[in-house]
């Protein structure tokens, strides 16, 4: 029924007089999108000799009408796009850029790279077609109707969910199911229950409502949403920050600042990163297997070309290990965006912030630094960290902000001069990236890129918190904005370091002489007590044996500098002779030295 609805209304007619909010008559469209397209009239019903009820159908209304509402964004964007499409698709004139901002919705704070993305499918549609797409229900064609089930748009007849009595962690839902897969009549529905396991994140306070199911593979997931009270977050009002700042190989770096009641930003600790680098290497090992499993089935796909050919049943093995892959990297892209997220609110929470200031980076695109570089910059999971940051502070009433991202590497903390990036501290004179020095001779400052850039970006937002705004597209508190005389203020104060003791020096320094640790054959073990202790073992000997293993007493007199060559013998180290058998134990040391025969000549 959804695949029907969508067929039927995809044109840029009927998804205008949806996101229009209102009907022919003049009449206000209900929020409901199920109800707003009973109201148009535009109806659906089961296959012929299925009989549903009329929730069934609600839910399938409800989800063809969400996705045409979602389609009149994408609709006005290529339409500005196409509008004033460019001489050259792969590189705009500032003239150009001017004029597509002001053809698209919103396009005065759009990311470019929303605007490149757009460009770039319609170019391929004309490269493929000879021609410009119409509109974007040409260059999209009818989306794909998801397998899911939307009971929030049901009613307690359809589906009902209460928690259960036996435990604060579970829940129990009630819907109407068929008992056959073509249900003739109301007889073939019948009630099931299925019992949820809350996760610990829901209050034990909180309201359920009813989930939307959908398929992962073979199980059924249900996406539970609830409501209950928490803190209030607040737009401004800030004195105590926590910046984060998006780096490659440490995804983040994040400390506290504290704005001061003089106006001086203090920094609260020297910050923390949080490292990801087995699970991006990880990411990034997916990556490349995903590219070449896709170049070798698009080179099946040639050779196919639509005939029947013996290599068939390997493209489909192809595509079940393409989707495979994709799945593996969704997951482990998701783990790490929750991960990276609780770590974010983590740190808020121990410093005492009320507010997390974030670089906005959605304009960044990679480029000039490699093709491996470049590719692993542009798959990064920031926005999805960013989303899940959001969720988990909104429960603890701490505000998540963007700020410009201009310059937050470049300049120094605690003067605003342009830093020198070196290889490493102990390196100052070679040009690198990772370490930052300040040349100004009162400060002097000198550490990480990605820490100098976290305390930037802190001290940027308590500055410019009087100017933060909420985004009506995203609902997000940005910073739009980089004023001068407030950017003059963002500077932090350095902090005198304090000792408990006084640490001058008043005298020459005491020689120390070295004391090397001794040679292994300079310390002979111990003598051999007569129980089970001792006080180390006899090289690798256990002291709780007898008599020493056949292989201690091999070539290693007390003048045995090498082993004879006869020949090696791996067994050696099995019996106790050592890890190597030229490397041996010294002897052991009883009550009375027995004189030993060395193998060597004596000199004396």
């Amino acid at each position: 029924m959804v695949s029907v609805v969508l067929a039927e209304r995809w044109n840029s007619r009927d998804v205008k007089v949806l996101a229009s909010g209102v009907d022919e008559v003049g009449r206000k469209l209900p929020s409901n999108a199920w109800m707003a397209l009973r109201r148009l009239g535009w109806s659906t019903a089961p296959p012929e000799g299925v009989k549903v009820n009329d929730r069934i159908v609600r839910m399938a209304q409800e989800q063809a009408g969400r996705a045409l509402r979602s389609a009149k964004w994408r609709a006005e964007m290529t339409a500005g796009v196409l509008a004033t499409w460019p001489i050259d698709p792969g590189k705009r004139t500032p003239s150009e850029w001017d004029a597509v901002r002001a053809a698209v919705p919103g396009g005065k704070y759009l990311p470019s790279s929303i605007i490149k993305a757009r460009t770039r499918q319609a170019a391929t549609f004309a490269r493929a077609n000879g021609r410009l797409p119409v509109d974007v229900f040409e260059l999209e064609g009818t989306p794909k109707a998801a397998r899911l089930l939307l009971l929030a748009a049901c009613d307690g007849q359809q589906a009902t969910i209460e928690r259960s009595e036996t435990g604060t962690g579970q829940a129990l839902l009630r819907l109407q199911l068929p008992t056959r897969p073509d249900p003739a009549t109301y007889r073939d529905w019948t009630w099931v229950a299925c019992p949820i396991a809350l996760p610990p994140t829901v209050p034990a306070s909180a309201v359920l409502h009813l989930p939307t199911l959908r398929l992962a593979g073979d199980t059924v997931r249900a996406d539970l949403a609830y409501t209950h009270a928490v803190p209030k977050a607040h737009r401004t009002g800030h004195t105590v920050a926590l910046g984060v700042d998006w780096g490659l190989n440490t995804l983040l770096s994040a400390g506290a600042v504290q704005l001061n009641g003089d106006g001086r930003i203090t920094t609260l600790g020297a910050g923390a990163q949080f490292r990801a680098a087995g699970v991006l290497a990880k990411q990034h090992r997916l990556r490349r297997l995903s590219e070449r499993l896709h170049t070798k089935s698009k080179h099946y796909e040639r050779l196919i070309a639509g005939h029947d050919h013996q290599l068939a049943p390997k493209l489909d093995v192809l595509r079940s290990e393409i989707q495979h892959v994709s799945q593996r990297r969704s997951s482990l892209n998701d783990a790490l965006a929750w991960a990276a997220a609780r770590w974010t609110v983590d740190q808020a929470i121990a410093a005492g912030a009320t507010v997390i200031y974030v670089e906005d980076l959605r304009s960044m695109e990679a480029g000039g630094m490699g093709r491996t570089l470049n590719t692993r910059l542009s798959q990064q999971v920031r926005g999805q960290i960013a989303d899940r940051t959001r969720h988990l502070t909104t429960e603890q009433g701490i505000t998540v902000v963007t700020v410009p991202a201009r310059n937050t590497s470049k300049l120094c903390p605690h003067c605003l001069t342009p830093l020198r990036h070196r290889k490493a501290p102990d390196r100052p004179t070679l040009t690198g990236w990772k370490w930052a020095i300040c040349p100004h001779q009162d400060y002097r400052w000198q550490g990480h890129r990605d820490h100098g850039a976290w305390r930037r970006i802190a001290a940027r937002g308590l500055t410019h918190q009087a100017t933060t705004v909420t985004d009506h597209t995203s609902g997000h508190k940005v910073i739009r904005t980089v004023l001068d005389n407030l950017e003059a203020n963002a500077v932090l104060t350095p902090t005198p370091k304090t000792s408990r003791k006084d640490r001058t020096k008043t005298g020459p320094t005491r020689p120390h002489s070295p004391r090397p640790a001794p040679r292994r054959r300079r310390a002979p073990s111990p003598a051999r007590p007569r129980g089970r202790v001792g006080q180390r073992p006899e090289g690798h000997a256990h002291t709780d044996r007898t008599r020493l293993p056949r292989a201690a007493h091999r070539h290693q007199g007390m003048n045995t500098t090498s082993t004879p060559t006869t020949g090696h013998q791996p067994q050696g180290a099995a019996l106790g002779a050592g890890f190597h058998l030229h490397a041996h134990a010294s002897p052991p040391r009883w009550e009375t030295i027995p004189e030993t025969q060395s193998d060597s000549e004596s000199h004396s």
